[in-house]
């Protein structure tokens, strides 16, 4: 019997890892990117492997899934990651009105923290805000955005996935039954146009996923929320460091190889394609990271870049919204079979992401086969670039 044939459209942290589940259930997978792998969002993130922590008060849908992949990603794809813990630190009275809200929030959502003194908190992050009232000690991490996304999708690979990069998804190619059937994409590299068809076609595309959706006449409601981020050139502390309060603009400075990296703005676009990167904002970011950790004033920058969040929602104040992910159906939205799009959520949760929409594409075709990725260790990123055969 023929194995089930699925189409991915897009080689994010969502689409690899998609890739990656699908081939271990069986499924022959065919992933089309426009760029390299991780080029769009997943490339542009300040690579934060989220405990939970910044939405354990206003979003603990949103906690409890960043603090469950944590612990799973930690298992799978320790390669990439720096278990390194973060703080939470109170700056003003402000800050402290949020700890109770806090840290009911994190026992709510099993999220383990750790009050520490203000002399601990100096002495395990001499960098950080000498006048600190408060600090808490998580278990948030950093990752490498690059070999995170490449780890799942050379996994992927070695189970019979096949990428093609440099493939831009033109038009999804439908039956007369209102039925995704294919992609007709563009080979940038050999300037040609070429038809691959499936069984299913996947959208994991984040801040795009309205674009895809538009080609065959529906929608999902996304919304393109780009943020701006500096980085410093110079390992100002060993962990991400937050402000404990709401989160907001310029709030979290997190170490990256030899850098600090401060995120993160947030405002919407009309075209996700062009993201203005904002002097003023620089300047803001700079300023509020400056309150963290205080040598940020003095240090060079060495890069500025933005990244836009697929948020869920229509909501005018992006900040708002819920960051949790949604699977959508187009057969339930909008009667058109074979089509499929996942978006919202984070890197941390591109995992979770993953399964519930290779859970809906099993269940859309038919096939009985459990996910697998949380057991599944993850093959080094250099393995992408090695051939196999199949």
């Amino acid at each position: 019997m023929d194995k089930p044939h699925a189409i991915i459209i897009g080689a994010g942290f969502t689409g690899c890892a998609a890739a990656h589940d699908l081939a271990l259930r069986g499924f022959d997978v065919t992933v089309i990117e426009r760029g390299e792998i991780a080029s769009g969002t997943s490339g542009r993130t300040h690579g934060l492997l989220h405990s939970g922590g910044r939405y354990c008060v206003n979003d603990q849908e949103s906690a409890i899934e960043c603090i469950d992949e944590n612990i799973i990603l930690q298992k799978i794809a320790g390669q990439c990651i720096a278990a390194n813990g973060g703080l939470f630190i109170a700056l003003d009275e402000d800050d402290l009105q949020y700890e109770e809200a806090f840290v009911t929030g994190a026992q709510m959502c099993h999220i383990p923290i750790e009050q520490l003194s203000v002399k601990k908190a100096l002495e395990i992050e001499p960098g950080i805000n000498p006048a600190i009232l408060a600090a808490y000690l998580v278990p948030d991490g950093t990752f490498d955005p690059l070999r995170l996304a490449l780890a799942f999708a050379a996994t992927a690979k070695k189970n019979g996935a096949i990428f093609h990069l440099y493939c831009q998804a033109e038009k999804i190619i439908m039956d007369g039954q209102r039925n995704v059937v294919g992609v007709r994409y563009w080979d940038r590299t050999w300037n040609e146009h070429l038809e691959i068809r499936g069984d299913i076609v996947i959208s994991a595309t984040g801040a795009w996923a309205g674009e895809i959706a538009s080609m065959v006449g529906s929608s999902v409601p996304v919304l393109p929320t780009p943020g701006i981020m500096v980085a410093i050139a110079d390992r100002l502390v060993e962990r991400p460091i937050n402000r404990m309060n709401v989160p907001g603009d310029g709030d979290i400075v997190l170490p990256q190889r030899r850098m600090v990296v401060i995120g993160t703005t947030s405002y919407q676009v009309d075209d996700v394609d062009y993201v203005p990167v904002i002097p003023e904002q620089i300047e803001m970011m700079c300023e509020r990271g400056g309150e963290l950790i205080p040598a940020i004033l003095s240090g060079k920058t060495r890069g500025i870049y933005t990244s836009s969040r697929p948020l869920i929602g229509k909501a005018s104040t992006a900040r708002s919204i819920a960051r949790t992910f949604k699977c959508f159906d187009h057969k339930e939205t909008d009667d058109i079979g074979g089509l499929v799009t996942i978006t919202g959520g984070k890197a941390t949760t591109c995992r979770a992401m993953a399964e519930k929409t290779a859970d809906v594409v099993c269940g859309k075709l038919g096939v009985s086969s459990p996910c697998l990725t949380k057991e599944t260790r993850l093959l080094s990123y250099r393995k992408f670039y090695e051939s196999y055969s199949r």
